[in-house]
């Protein structure tokens, strides 16, 4: 949230007098249900309400899960103060709101509560949800042991901070792709620091599908970067501690909290680099796939060797009867640096590849020795072998795309996005009467599918191999 506002508010529930966390049988781990049809968590720091029992009961699971993955980040232990009250609003198919989780902050005579409401208007969202309850989190540990006043500055916790959280979790747990890293490493960020500092919860509301997941990264290298700090647990429990209150910029808290990264912005944008680079970097355990390994064999292919006039030339290796008549030294360093981007491929290629490679290794020697007959033969089977691998390939991607399509039982959440948007704009339509508009909503009935079309169905079509 950008802000959350403190006001006065009757005492409803006793909720800060509720027990200290406290070691309990197994079968008490279950959510509790009172008549009320509240659900109190494990820790009773969260107290679930609204929805059906269920959705209770997964609600307090997953709220306590976060809290469990954001204690074992920062090694720390579980003492809370603040209780969260958790609202379930609406039911599913609901209109789409503009935001599915609001926090609010209140206080009365025993202290503060958060309340976080959430529009299941999509369902209970696993990952949005964890998120909402992280943010909560770190609300809470700011306020801990803070007078209670309502003359205070506006609290805010900024995104990048949440999605930091959370993505260094995902890291931890083995549940994120080490490819967006390297990706985004690649291409040297869509974000700078400022810029990621600078985003408020309105504006990342607001940004697109691609966009969210570079920011998620480029903050959960951030959060790493400093974590694994010398004393960074120590770092990260005190920087979360006065964060939500802090009105500074935010370069000086990390500095306060972060001293050894001596953090002026060019260093601090090292660190951050370096962090993605390391994240990316692929283990030698890791394979490639077919059409990775044969973009990258196509690039090793390649005999250099220097002109008359001295200039490195670089030819690929089905040219090799220009350079054929080299002296033998020549022909060696001509194929040098081609045997040894094989062999670093090999470590990494697709498995089928690896006998492929030894089959260029072999060739490449035979012909620094000047052993060039049957070459051409050898260079075109391999050639047509290849081929015909990445059309197999290519083939099985597509049978899995159709198969994965075609018996899908739930959705992926890859449209998510889209299909908030449209519901969006669908239930707050914003009707123009220009011209063009008029023309295109006389249009529009031409390209509808006909009503007893959608009734009787679709006419099965197989896949296209």
């Amino acid at each position: 949230m950008v802000f959350l506002a403190a006001t006065a508010c009757q005492a409803e529930d006793d909720l800060a007098n509720q027990p200290a966390p406290r070691a309990v049988p197994v079968e008490d781990l279950l959510p509790k249900f009172d008549v009320a049809g509240t659900v109190f968590s494990r820790s009773e720091q969260f107290r679930i309400s609204g929805g059906d029992a269920a959705t209770r009961g997964t609600a307090a699971n997953l709220a306590e899960d976060a809290k469990d993955e954001l204690l074992r980040l920062t090694e720390e232990k579980d003492g809370w103060k603040v209780p969260i009250r958790i609202s379930l609003r609406g039911q599913q198919g609901d209109p789409v709101p503009l935001r599915e989780t609001v926090m609010q902050l209140t206080f009365d005579e025993n202290g503060y509560k958060l309340e976080l409401l959430v529009h299941l208007s999509r369902g209970l969202r696993n990952e949005p949800f964890k998120r909402a309850v992280t943010e909560a989190l770190v609300y809470a540990r700011s306020l801990q042991g803070r007078p209670k006043t309502e003359s205070d500055a506006p609290l805010a916790v900024p995104p990048w901070v949440v999605e930091g959280l959370r993505e260094a979790t995902a890291w931890r747990l083995k549940q994120t792709e080490r490819k967006l890293y390297e990706a985004l490493f690649r291409n040297g960020g869509l974000f700078k620091l400022n810029d990621l500092f600078a985003l408020t919860e309105a504006e990342y509301v607001s940004i697109d599908a691609a966009s969210r997941a570079a920011f998620r990264i480029s903050a959960g290298a951030l959060m790493m970067a400093l974590i694994e700090q010398p004393d960074g647990k120590t770092g990260i429990r005190d920087f979360l501690a006065e964060l939500a209150v802090f009105q500074g910029e935010m370069p000086s808290l990390l500095r306060k909290h972060f001293p050894d990264l001596n953090l002026s912005e060019t260093s601090l944008s090292k660190w951050w680099a370096l962090q993605l680079a390391n994240k990316g970097a692929a283990p030698l355990t890791e394979s490639l796939g077919v059409i990775p390994t044969e973009r990258l064999l196509e690039e090793a292919l390649r005999l250099r060797h220097k002109d008359e006039e001295g200039a490195l030339k670089e030819i690929p290796i089905a040219d090799w009867e220009s350079i054929a008549a080299l002296p033998e030294a020549d022909r060696i360093e001509a194929v040098r640096l081609a045997q040894d981007d094989l062999l670093r491929l090999s470590y990494r290629s697709f498995p089928s590849y690896r006998v492929l490679l030894l089959e260029y290794q072999s060739l490449l020697a035979d012909f620094a020795k000047g052993k060039t007959k049957g070459m051409a033969a050898s260079l075109q089977a391999l050639t047509e072998t290849r081929a015909t691998m990445v059309a197999k390939a290519e083939r099985a991607r597509d049978f899995m795309d159709w198969f994965e399509i075609t018996r899908a039982r739930e959705t992926s959440g890859a449209f998510d996005d889209y299909l908030s948007l449209k519901a969006r704009l669908k239930s707050q339509p914003n009707t123009r009467t220009d011209s063009l508009s008029k023309y295109l909503d006389r249009l529009d009935p031409l390209f509808r599918v006909p009503e007893e079309k959608k009734a009787g169905g679709f006419d099965f079509i197989p896949p296209p191999f």
